[in-house]
C-alpha cells in the first residue's frame, strides 16, 4: 500500500541485510542473561528500546535503511506482535506519544472500545453482584481491537518509508520463526492452566504438545499470512476484509460481543496530549481515555512544591512524600476520569496550581487513610502485562508508545485461523462502580460500561523537554503502576541526579489510594528506609518487581537508552543510518 512517491529519495539497504541484523538478535536472545548485550546502549544516530531484543532489532534496522522515528515505531509496533505475544499485539491497543523536530506533538489513541452490545450490567448477577472471571476471560470480555488502526494512522502522517516495508521484518520474524529466551519461555508455561478451555492457546507450543523452551524456534504461518494481508490492504483487511471475518466468526463461536459492525466503526483518534511543567522542564503525556499523563502530572505538581533534594529527611522522606502524592492523585483517579468523549472531567481543576498547593498542604510527617478520601475497599496485587517501547531517531524525533493485551495475553482467545490473541480490556472499565478490577483499581460511574466507549487506561508514554528539546522519553508495563514507575523515574533523574540507568535500576515503592496499602519491590529498598516509612504509619507489603520502563535520555546528542533490567529488553542505538538524498 502506498501513499504516493516522498518528496525525498531513499537510498536503503535491502530486506537481506535486515534479516542478518535478525539472526543475529535471535542468537543474543538466547543466550545467559550476562553473555547478552547490556540494557542500555549509546548512540547519536537513533535509539530504540523495548522489552524484547528482536523487536528492538527490527526498529534499529528501520531507523538504519534511512527511516524516522515514527516509521520504527510503527515496525517495532507488528515486531513486538510476532516476538512478545503476552502484551504486544494486533488484537489489543494503546496510546502513541510523538514530538517531531519540527516541535509538532500528536498523541493517537488506539484504546480498544467496548462492543455496540455491551452494557453497564453486563458482569453482574441477578443479585447485582459481579461475576468473577466474566471480564477477565473468555470471548465477553474483548474490546474492539485499535492497534492495526493506531499504528497505519502514524504512518500516514509521519511515516517515511513504504507501508509493506515496515511489515516485512515481521512477516519474516512469523513465517521464518525466532529464538525463544528463557522470559517467553517461562511466560508461555503459565499458559498451560487455560489449555483446555482456550484450544487457541496450543499454537504457542512446541511440536510435543508442551510449552516451548529456551532456544526453540517460535514459528506462526498463520499470523505471517495475516499480517501480509495487513501489509497489502491496510487497516481495510483487519477491520472490513477477511480478518474481521475471522475476528466475528470467533466471536460468535464463544459468545463475544463483537461484531462486524463495531469493526468497521473503529476509528483511532488524535487527542491533545497533557502539558505540564516539572521544575523548569515540560512534561508531556498521556489524555483521557488515559488516566496517566492526569495523574501523573497532579503527582508532580504536588511534589514541586517540596525541596526534594534537600530534603534532610533523607530517601525514606522523600518515598513519604512520593506516596501521599500519589494517594491524592490516585483517589481523583477513580472519582474523575473516564473517556472524554462520554463524560465531562475537570481536568483544569485537577492540574492547577491551585489545586495541587491545596493537596500538598494536606500532607504532613505521618500517613494519612485513604478512607479519609472516600470509601475503603480492598483489592489484588498489580499486574505487569502491558509493554512499552521508546523511539528516538537523529534527526529529532522521538516516540513513546504503550500497548497492550491488558492481562498476560489478554482473554486467552486465540482467533480460529488468524493466530493472534484478542484482548481482555473489558475488565478496565468499572463493572460495577467501587469494585476493585483485576489491578486493584477502584472505578467509579465515569469509567462504567457503555457501548462504543473507551475504558480507563494507566498506560502513560511520556516526553520530557528540557530548553525545548527531547530530554526524555519513557514509559512502562504495570497496571497501576505505570503511573508510578514513570514518575518515580523522572524524580531520580531530575531531583536526584541520577543517571538513566541508576535511575531505572532504582527500587520502585508504590500506593495507589486503594488498597491502603505501600507496595515494596523485595529487596530493592533499605531496611532502615521502611522502618522509618512504618513509623509514619504506612502499611508496606512486600510485592515482585514493578514494571518494565523503556528510556531514552538526550543530552548533546548523544542518545542513551536504558531498557529495565527486570525482565530483560533490550536497548539499541542505531550506527549506520542512511541519509536521505534531496530530489
Amino acid at each position: 500500500m502506498s501513499r504516493g512517491e516522498p518528496m525525498n529519495i531513499h537510498i536503503r539497504p535491502s530486506f537481506t541485510q535486515v534479516t542478518i541484523t535478525l539472526i543475529i538478535t535471535m542468537i543474543f536472545s538466547s543466550m545467559p542473561l550476562a553473555a547478552r548485550d547490556p540494557v542500555s546502549d549509546r548512540s547519536s544516530e537513533g535509539m530504540v528500546s523495548t522489552a524484547c531484543s528482536a523487536a528492538t532489532a527490527v526498529g534499529v534496522a528501520i531507523l538504519e535503511m534511512g527511516g524516522n522515528a515514527v516509521d520504527a515505531a510503527v515496525a517495532t509496533g507488528f515486531a513486538l506482535a510476532v516476538t512478545f505475544p503476552s502484551a504486544g499485539n494486533i488484537g489489543g491497543g494503546g496510546f502513541m506519544l510523538a514530538r517531531m523536530d519540527s516541535g509538532t506533538v500528536f498523541f493517537i489513541d488506539f484504546r480498544e472500545k467496548a462492543p455496540l452490545a455491551a452494557s453497564g450490567n453486563m458482569y453482574l448477577d441477578l443479585t447485582g453482584e459481579v461475576i468473577e472471571g466474566m471480564s477477565t476471560i473468555g470471548h465477553r470480555a474483548c474490546g474492539v481491537p485499535g492497534t492495526v488502526a493506531g499504528l497505519y494512522m502514524a504512518w500516514e502522517m509521519y511515516g517515511t518509508l513504504e507501508w509493506e516495508e515496515l511489515l516485512e521484518p515481521s512477516i519474516r520474524l512469523a513465517e521464518q520463526g525466532f529464538t525463544i529466551d528463557s522470559h517467553l519461555a517461562s511466560s508461555l508455561q503459565k499458559l498451560m492452566k487455560y489449555d483446555t478451555g482456550y484450544p487457541g492457546l496450543r499454537k504457542f507450543y512446541g511440536e510435543n504438545g508442551s510449552p516451548m523452551a529456551p532456544e526453540d524456534t517460535m514459528v506462526q504461518p498463520e499470523l505471517g499470512r495475516v499480517l501480509k494481508m495487513i501489509a497489502r490492504d491496510g487497516p481495510e483487511a483487519f477491520y472490513r476484509g477477511t480478518i474481521a471475518e475471522m475476528i466475528v466468526r470467533e466471536m460468535e463461536k464463544g459468545g463475544g460481543l463483537i461484531t462486524m459492525d463495531d469493526l468497521n466503526d473503529y476509528r483511532s483518534l488524535l487527542r491533545e496530549p497533557v502539558i505540564g511543567s516539572y521544575r523548569g522542564h515540560t512534561v508531556i503525556s498521556a489524555p483521557p481515555p488515559s488516566s496517566g499523563g492526569i495523574v501523573l502530572l497532579e503527582i508532580l505538581n504536588i511534589l514541586e512544591g517540596f525541596d526534594i533534594p534537600g530534603s534532610d529527611r533523607g530517601r525514606a522522606g522523600v518515598e513519604h512524600l512520593m506516596i501521599e502524592a500519589e494517594r491524592r492523585a490516585y483517589s481523583d483517579r477513580a472519582l474523575f476520569l473516564g473517556d472524554p468523549d462520554f463524560i465531562e472531567m475537570p481536568l483544569g481543576r485537577l492540574l492547577s496550581r491551585e489545586y495541587a498547593t491545596r493537596l500538598r498542604n494536606s500532607i504532613g510527617e505521618k500517613a494519612i487513610a485513604s478512607s479519609s478520601l472516600g470509601e475503603a475497599l480492598s483489592g489484588p496485587y498489580e499486574s505487569e502485562e502491558t509493554t512499552h517501547y521508546s523511539i528516538a531517531d537523529g534527526e529529532g524525533n522521538v516516540v513513546a508508545v504503550t500497548t497492550t493485551l491488558n492481562s498476560a495475553y489478554g482473554s486467552k482467545v486465540v482467533v480460529e485461523g488468524a493466530g493472534f490473541l484478542m484482548n481482555n480490556e473489558m475488565d478496565d472499565f468499572s463493572s460495577k462502580p467501587g469494585v476493585p478490577n483485576i489491578y486493584g483499581l477502584v472505578g467509579g460511574k465515569a469509567n462504567a460500561i457503555e457501548p462504543g466507549k473507551r475504558m480507563l487506561s494507566s498506560m502513560t508514554p511520556t516526553i520530557v523537554l528540557r530548553d525545548d528539546k527531547p530530554l526524555l522519553v519513557l514509559g512502562s508495563p504495570g497496571g497501576s503502576t505505570i503511573i508510578t514507575t514513570v514518575a518515580r523515574i523522572i524524580v531520580n533523574i531530575i531531583d536526584l541526579c541520577m543517571s538513566p540507568q541508576e535511575a531505572v535500576s532504582d527500587g520502585r515503592i508504590h500506593h495507589q489510594w486503594m488498597p491502603d496499602k505501600v507496595y515494596f519491590e523485595k529487596g530493592t529498598i533499605k531496611k532502615s528506609t521502611l522502618e522509618d516509612l512504618e513509623s509514619r504509619g504506612h502499611i508496606l507489603v512486600e510485592r515482585s518487581p514493578i514494571g518494565d520502563a523503556q528510556v531514552i535520555m538526550i543530552q548533546e546528542n548523544e542518545m542513551c537508552g536504558v531498557s529495565d533490567p527486570r525482565r530483560g529488553g533490550s536497548s539499541r542505538g542505531a550506527r549506520k543510518v542512511v541519509r536521505k538524498g534531496v530530489e
